[in-house]
């Protein structure tokens, strides 16, 4: 796989992150911070765990000592928790940016980073189809997440 398709599948993973968080915006104290929900998480603590999984990844392919943990800490409220993604996106482009297609082959704990990268915007598309049906239920459906979607927003060059 080459660097511009991990970068393309970064894209579709911002892309669909912010259409949640855009729709979290104004949910019911009760919605965001109610746990045990989905398995031990709630609205909220889904979108957190994402971001941290997301940050961790980063940085512990980037060569990083630091291990972020948000879902350790209080439940940010949902701009607290978009600022904090707002922060995210550029240190990872910044990262992405340093590789080259070669990096993708570069192994780590036996596989290659193409895989692993993969994994995360796979693991944020399981936690985002997991905030968008609690929004759906709460009458604040997303729209359409799928990768396609992304794509054919691209050629439009809709928001």
């Amino acid at each position: 796989m080459r660097l511009a398709d991990i970068q393309f599948l970064f894209g579709y993973d911002r892309w669909a992150t912010a259409r949640v968080l855009d729709t979290a915006v104004g949910v019911d104290d009760e919605t965001w911070s109610s746990p045990d929900v989905i398995g031990e998480r709630g609205l909220g603590g889904i979108l957190v765990h994402a971001l941290g999984a997301h940050q961790r990844w980063r940085h512990s392919l980037s060569g990083s000592a630091e291990m972020p943990t948000p879902e350790r800490g209080p439940l940010p409220t949902i701009e607290e928790l978009r600022v904090a993604w707002l922060d995210e996106w550029p240190a990872l482009d910044a990262w992405l940016a340093s590789l080259e297609d070669g990096s993708m082959e570069l192994v780590d704990d036996g596989l290659p980073y193409w895989q692993l990268l993969a994994h995360v915007v796979n693991h944020g598309t399981q936690h985002r189809s997991e905030a968008a049906a609690l929004l759906t239920t709460a009458g604040r459906s997303p729209g359409d997440l799928g990768l396609l979607d992304y794509a054919e927003a691209l050629v439009s060059r809709e928001p």
